[in-house]
Formats: C-alpha cells, structure tokens, sequence
C-alpha cells in the first residue's frame, strides 16, 4: 500500500507538473500572439503627422458634436497616435455575469485596436478573449485557460463591419479620432443627435451619438449594422451602449464608465460593463 501511495503521488505530481507547463505554454502563446498584433498596430500609427487641436471651423459642424469637442479637447490640444488602457467589468455568458479584466490597444490613423480580455468563469476556469481590428481586418479569439478553442473567427465583411463600428463606439475614450477628417464625416439629425460615419478600407460604417447639454456623449445606437449570433446564425441586430461619469486624463475629458445591450424584440439585453482603471496616451507631437 505504501508503494502504491508512493507512486500514486509521483504521478499525480508529474500530471500536474505537465498541466502548469501546458497552461504557461498557452498563455505565452497567446500573449506573444496580442503583442504582435499591438506592435503592428504602433507602427502603422507611426505614419500620422504632428497635429493639434483647433476649434477654428468647429461652427460648421452639427451642434452637439461642436459641443462634444469644445467639452471634451482644448484648444491645442496634440492628436492621439496610440492608447492603452486597462479595464474591469462584468460580461454576461451563460445565464449570467462574469467579470473579467482587459486591456486595450488602440491607433487612432489608420483606426485600428486590440481588445485582450481575461474572463473568470469560476475559480478554476478562465476564458482568453481578444478581440480585434487590424490593418483592415478584424477578428475574434476565445481560448479556455488559453489552450482550448471557443470561437476563432477571422475576416469576413460581417467581422469587419462589426469590429469597426466598435472601434467607432469607443472613439469616445480617444476624443481627437472623431474630429472631421477624410475618413469620418457628421452629419445632423437633431438637438441632441449626430450620426457619424467612419470609412477604413474600402468600408464605411455609420453610428448614432447622443449628447447631452454640456457636451457629453452619454450613448449611442446602431438600428441594424452589427451582427448577434442567432441559432448559428449571424444576424443584424439593434445594438446601444451608453457612456457616462466623464474625467480629466491628459487633457482630455473621457467617460470611464460604459455600458452596451442588445435591443431585441423581447427587450433590453445589457451584455457588458466596463470601468477604465487606467489610461495611457501617445501623442503626435
């Protein structure tokens, strides 16, 4: 029996020893696959020229988004070339919510970003999920504890569409990517509401922003141009998300609470929540 015990151990110790290496490998892994996804991002972004912020024109824009930039940009203010930030929050899988921690990457000309997410299904159990949108493409990874494949999707013109206007929906976190240029465009709807239109690589895609009085984009809503997964499906679907609780960070005046849903036919369906707990910026000086 004590030989038996003996070995019993060695073995067990030699599985869970093999087990810590996999899981190290797999994370390695994954992590050498974000950073080289980060690196291709800087050195695209590398290309944009010096820039600052001038209010001069800003007239001639639809009121709430000349609003937006008097509130959240100053006047010489630099042009943001790149942004880390990190994240915490909650996503809703499986009947219910799962915090995660993330960190984000993104270049402002071209667009472009890296969402690299640790979601903690239980004690034991973690989900790797990056999600991207990289020299034109986007993509979308889920690994369990970084080794076992979830979801690997990568090109397509649904991807892509649903990627940029994401991209686009967070702009708001670097306020210099939505200023007036070749590749985005405003137009008014009313008072309170602007639609933006953001073109990359040959695709354009359009989102409603809402302001409030002091400027503030307190959310936003696209009718039908990002896809659900609908039994095996991917189908359009109204998609909302809504910013608030604004800081100062380098300058700038960025919501660092948000919140996004599906509006279905059945109701409301909040799916993540999210606090900025840290922000770095890289000018074009």
């Amino acid at each position: 029996m004590k030989t038996w015990t003996k070995r019993s151990l060695i073995g067990f110790g030699l599985v869970g020893a093999g087990s810590a290496l996999a899981l190290w490998l797999g994370s390695a892994y994954w992590n050498g696959k974000t950073l080289g996804m980060i690196e291709q991002l800087k050195a695209a972004a590398l290309v944009s020229e010096p820039r600052t912020v001038s209010f001069t024109g800003f007239d001639a824009l639809p009121a709430p988004v000349a609003r937006y930039f008097r509130f959240a940009l100053k006047e010489g203010q630099p042009f943001i070339r790149t942004a880390r930030m990190q994240q915490q929050g909650e996503f809703w899988m499986k009947g219910k919510w799962i915090p995660f921690t993330s960190e984000q990457y993104f270049s402002a000309t071209p667009p472009g970003m890296v969402w690299d997410a640790d979601m903690q299904m239980n004690p034991l159990l973690n989900v790797r999920v990056r999600d991207a949108y990289v020299a034109g493409q986007g993509s979308m990874q889920g690994k369990l504890l970084a080794l076992m494949p979830v979801v690997n999707e990568q090109g397509g013109a649904e991807l892509k569409a649903g990627a940029l206007l994401r991209y686009l929906a967070e702009a708001v976190w670097l306020p210099t990517a939505l200023l007036p240029s070749d590749n985005l465009q405003w137009s008014a709807i009313d008072e309170q509401r602007a639609l933006a239109t953001l073109t990359d690589s040959g695709l354009s895609v359009p989102l409603e922003f809402r302001f409030n009085d002091s400027g503030e984009i307190i959310s936003f809503y696209t009718p039908g141009r990002y896809y659900r997964e609908d039994d095996g499906r991917n189908v359009l679907k109204p998609l909302a998300g809504y910013h608030g609780v604004y800081e100062a960070r380098s300058g700038m005046r960025i919501p660092i609470e948000g919140e996004v849903e599906w509006q279905l036919p059945d109701g409301r369906l909040p799916y993540c929540k999210l606090k900025i707990v840290g922000v770095e910026y890289e000018f074009a000086r």
